[in-house]
């Protein structure tokens, strides 16, 4: 699993000079009072654009102006709809850059809106129609237990851990691994490209979901075959069977805490660690290390949390962690203890988007 998020990078806010202003004010200096308190404001409001978003992602309102600009009542027609109501969602999503309004009332797609469409090939349509599900809400308002306790808010609500919740309920499961196959295709391209596998013949990806990094890996290196192992319920939505691959893969259901297959060139492990707490997540490792050859390495992708105060995904996906999930967001550094705990070296880290930095290690000698 990914940190959901997901996991989205933070937004900054910018604005031109005010009008009539003579001169913007300079950078640095305090903002006016009624700037701050306005600003403030909207962060408290934040909870009314992922409902929006969700909104717009159920009735597909992207996919229906892929033809075209509309009016919101053709918009409303198409997608059954109250039209009135549908023309107050948009505008107040044109305000972000989610569509736009022409001067003649007509809404356009936009290119932070095209993500929304079912049909690009970076689709982000299903990981925000699941982001707005009540399991992702109601774990959310909980967040002040979660910092006072130091407990998971998701445990709080649900009386049990996410991933048995998804177990007991097929549907939610179902809809939840949807929603990280298309966060994770977004990414698996950038990954590819940033490593070089040349000298792999075979790959393990573990905890890779319906095995889109590994489809991706396997179709930039034709010498190349993998293994994905997750889950029952996950494998059995795998998208590797395709004619190319033909004879080059292969999908296991398994338990990771216990084993994986051994001897592979290359062990993956992309957006699983920050689900995970740190002794778990040594135990995750430490089956990849006894299964791994000595020539053997491992890749462990997540978001990195840098130092300071700009928005960064690894930064939101901790807040994520802590409502859903045990795990929780981490640095270079403590990645990097983590895999010494296990007796892994890390060798290089690639940076190709923040919500996926690459950290190479291999067995420490």
């Amino acid at each position: 699993m990914a940190g959901a998020h997901p996991e989205a990078a933070g937004s900054s806010h910018t604005s031109g000079t005010p009008h009539g202003s003579e001169a913007a004010q300079p950078l640095g200096s305090p903002a006016a009072p009624d700037e701050v308190t306005g600003e403030l404001l909207e962060l408290s409001l934040g909870y009314l654009y992922s409902a929006a978003l969700h909104t717009a992602a159920r009735f597909g309102i992207a996919d229906h102006l892929a033809g075209g600009p509309r009016s919101a009542d053709e918009l409303a027609k198409a997608a059954e709809v109250d039209g009135p109501h549908l023309y107050r969602l948009l505008r107040f999503l044109a305000t972000k850059g989610v569509f736009r309004e022409d001067e003649e009332g007509r809404f356009h797609l936009t290119p932070l809106a095209q993500p929304l469409r079912s049909d690009t090939e970076r689709s982000l349509r299903d990981y925000i129609m699941v982001r707005g599900e009540p399991v992702f809400w109601q774990s959310a308002a909980q967040l002040h237990e979660a910092v006072r306790t130091g407990s998971t808010a998701f445990e709080n609500v649900y009386g049990l851990p996410f991933y048995d919740h998804l177990a007991a309920d097929p549907a939610v499961g179902k809809a939840f691994n949807s929603s990280m196959a298309a966060f994770s295709e977004t990414l698996s391209n950038d990954v590819v490209e940033a490593v070089d596998f040349s000298g792999a013949t075979s790959a393990v990806d573990v905890g890779g979901g319906r095995g889109g990094l590994l489809r991706a890996i396997l179709r930039r290196n034709p010498q190349m075959t993998g293994t994905l192992v997750d889950l029952e319920p996950v494998v059995a939505g795998h998208v590797l069977d395709t004619p190319e691959l033909t004879g080059r893969w292969s999908a296991q259901a398994g338990d990771f805490f216990a084993s994986v297959p051994s001897g592979a060139d290359v062990y993956l492990l992309k957006h699983v660690l920050a689900s995970w707490p740190d002794e778990e997540c040594v135990r995750i490792l430490r089956t990849c290390r006894e299964a791994m050859p000595a020539h053997g390495r491992l890749l462990v992708i997540n978001a990195m949390i840098p130092a300071g105060n700009d928005p960064h995904p690894g930064k939101t996906i901790d807040v994520l962690m802590m409502t859903v999930l045990n795990g929780k967001g981490r640095t270079r550094a403590e990645y990097e203890a983590l895999l010494a705990t296990v007796g892994f070296s890390v060798v290089r880290v690639l940076d190709p988007s923040p919500h996926a930095s690459i950290m190479e290690a291999v067995v420490a000698e």
